[in-house]
């Protein structure tokens, strides 16, 4: 595994203690890799390298690159109009599924499936501590640039929010409500995104990183209210490696966490129908939030940070 990948790895990052270092290892491992990339930035853009001048800030002395040339070059960029960015994170009681870490054989719980004989999985982190570190990173990279970020916690309906600020301050306030969040309740992801709507008053874009397990054609209303009321609209659909997966071997006994209601199956039996009902699931959200011109980024836990933040650089560009 290359340095950078490490540096974006799950599993690397979750060895951190703080979620604010993590976040900034996430963004700063990412912005290191730009340099193979066509998306540069969220509002401002990373144009080149020049050689640092006296007079120029060093702040924006790339020191990576000080590391391997002992030259002191500058980030340039170019900038854009500034905009606020809506973060709606999931945080019912379905988010709170955690797969393999590697070995043994837990109990798993999900909305999706509880099973024993679990084997080892590469994931290293639940649902919602993937999309507690998605979130934190989307926050330090915009407010890094200059940009407002908000945040709005829904569980049964809207129980946080903090409203789109550009202070360094405001990111620390952020990932500290972040670190909180402990994920219970059942869904109501459909009535959070309704609460938080009323509370932006400004046009912007709203990222909403979720499981999804809740009534789909409540959520594919309440994802048109956004549009409706004209925001860009970004939608990452975060599952376990082994709900997209389906790894699980032998007898299980599959749970809803939220209702507790239970069933037991066959795994090799049911395997190729979960799989077939999940990718048709996926596929009628996609072309539900395309329709409604919003972008889908279907992710799991599995997923490098950095592909996770290309996905969603690569939606923002066809939002221009």
């Amino acid at each position: 595994m290359s340095s950078l990948a490490r540096y974006l790895d799950p599993e690397v990052i979750q060895q951190v203690s703080r979620l604010d270092l993590r976040a900034r290892f996430i963004v700063e491992g990412f912005l290191a890799g730009l340099h193979s990339s066509p998306f540069h930035g969220f509002s401002v853009e990373f144009s080149e390298h020049r050689k640092y001048v006296k007079g120029d800030d060093p702040r924006t002395i790339d020191w990576s690159v000080f590391a391997r040339t002992d030259r002191l070059y500058v980030r340039k960029y170019q900038a854009e109009t500034h905009l606020a960015c809506h973060l709606i994170v999931d945080a019912s009681a379905s988010m709170g599924y955690v797969g393999a870490l590697g070995g043994g054989e837990p109990e798993r719980r999900s909305r999706l499936g509880r099973a024993r004989r679990e084997p080892p999985s590469p994931q290293p982190a639940g649902k919602l501590m993937y999309v507690v570190h998605l979130a934190a990173a989307l926050g330090y990279l915009i407010t890094r640039q200059q940009d407002a970020v908000g945040l709005y916690v829904v569980g049964d309906g809207l129980e946080q929010m903090l409203p789109p600020r550009s202070r360094r301050a405001d990111l620390v306030q952020m990932v500290s409500t972040l670190s909180s969040i402990v994920p219970r309740g059942r869904t109501g992801l459909a009535r959070g995104i309704h609460e938080a709507l009323a509370r932006i008053s400004h046009r912007g874009i709203v990222v909403v990183l979720s499981d999804l397990l809740t009534d789909a054609e409540e959520l594919i209303e309440a994802l048109h209210h956004i549009r409706f009321r004209g925001h860009d609209l970004i939608v990452m659909h975060v599952l376990d490696a082994g709900e997209a997966h389906f790894p699980f071997q032998g007898s299980v006994r599959l749970e809803d966490p939220e209702s507790g209601e239970s069933l037991v199956a066959d795994a090799d039996a049911v395997r190729q129908r979960y799989l077939d009902g999940l990718h048709e699931w996926r596929e009628k959200l996609r072309r539900a939030i395309e329709a409604a011109r919003g972008d889908y980024l279907p992710l799991d836990t599995s997923t490098p940070f950095d592909k996770a933040l290309v996905e969603f650089l690569t939606q923002r560009q066809r939002r221009r």
